[in-house]
């Protein structure tokens, strides 16, 4: 463990979390691949699957945290939709964290790429007039919002993500929540899902904790400064750069796949 590796670590944690809080993940999207390639570029050991997946998991939970608190005020957090999807996220990851110790290297990568690449296909539908809705007016299917979140959060559980960026195509396209409620919102179940997913990975002792703790330093840091820049930028601005680091990571994923 050198500086150089520390300050790596320190870059890739502080550039997620403020492209998180911006756009209401969790940051996992975006820190899964640059913890797997970034550090060898710099000769520095490569992390396994399991490694990543711990470290990203531990990270959620601190990147959430500084974002919600962001949102907090401006009526942009939805409690009946954090309610319902927090609670069957959670189940989700808890389970799906677990389950992941019996998974292979490769099981792992291919569980988070089908996950990217559903992701990716929902961003580019046409989402015209979302933004219309006055947030006080916002309606959704409470127990699809859940059953969705639940499938979600297995998924996430597995590779240590929280699922926000499964969940923001979701909420936009499936229950037609505004763009920024949903970026707030998602970011308050996220936080709550990666209490599982945290819990599982700790538990099955998938967690490096120097490098870890360098990226939650990072995340605190950085996620309430995107969240304050993610409310001065236009709806339309913050759904394309979503769209493209969703799309980016899954095609490079999909690459090492196949």
């Amino acid at each position: 463990m050198d500086f150089t590796f520390l300050i790596v670590i320190f870059l890739i944690g502080f550039i997620g979390s403020y492209i998180s809080g911006m756009v209401g993940i969790g940051g996992s999207i975006i820190k899964y691949p640059m913890l797997l390639y970034i550090p060898p570029l710099f000769g520095l050991a490569a992390f396994s699957a399991h490694e990543v997946s711990g470290i990203s998991a531990v990270q959620v939970f601190f990147a959430t945290i500084g974002g919600v608190w962001a949102y907090r005020k401006g009526g942009y957090l939805n409690k009946t939709l954090i309610i319902y999807m927090g609670s069957a996220i959670l189940a989700g990851s808890l389970i799906g964290s677990y389950g992941s110790r019996f998974m292979t290297e490769g099981g792992i990568n291919l569980v988070y790429g089908v996950l990217a690449l559903i992701a990716a296909i929902m961003m580019f539908v046409p989402k015209k007039g979302l933004d219309d809705i006055p947030l006080d007016q916002v309606k959704f299917n409470k127990w699809l919002a859940a059953f969705i979140a639940l499938i979600v959060g297995i998924g996430a559980g597995i590779v240590g993500a929280a699922g926000a960026f499964l969940l923001v195509p979701i909420m936009l396209v499936v229950l037609k929540i505004p763009t920024r409620m949903t970026i707030a919102t998602s970011l308050a179940i996220t936080f709550i899902s990666s209490i599982g997913s945290t819990a599982g990975k700790l538990a099955t002792g998938q967690v490096d904790y120097v490098p870890a703790a360098v990226m939650i330093i990072a995340s605190l840091i950085a996620s309430p400064l995107g969240a304050a820049s993610g409310k001065k930028v236009n709806t339309k601005i913050l759904q394309i750069i979503l769209a493209v680091l969703i799309l980016a990571t899954s095609i490079k994923i999909w690459m090492d796949i196949l």
